[in-house]
C-alpha cells in the first residue's frame, strides 16, 4: 500500500515519530505496523543516552475501511 495513501488514513503527526513497516490485507482486515523511530530530542544532543527499550507492541482497531477492520 502507498505510503502517502496510509499518511491519510492515520492521525496526523504520527509519522514524525513512526514509520510503517508492513502492512497486511487479511480476508478481514487491514493491519498496518509502525515502528517508532529512534530520534534523539533536540534538548538531550550531545548526552550520553541510555535506551531503556519500549513498550510491549499494541493493537488498535479503528473505523471500518471498505467494509474491513482497521488494526
Amino acid at each position: 500500500m502507498n505510503q502517502d495513501l496510509i499518511q491519510l488514513l492515520l492521525p496526523e503527526g504520527l509519522f514524525e515519530y513512526f514509520e510503517v513497516v508492513k502492512v497486511e490485507k487479511l480476508e478481514s482486515s487491514f493491519n498496518i505496523h509502525i515502528a517508532e523511530r529512534n530520534l534523539i530530542p533536540k534538548e538531550f544532543g550531545g548526552q550520553k543516552l541510555e535506551s531503556k527499550g519500549y513498550f510491549e507492541e499494541e493493537s488498535v482497531r479503528d473505523f471500518p475501511l471498505r467494509g474491513k477492520a482497521c488494526f
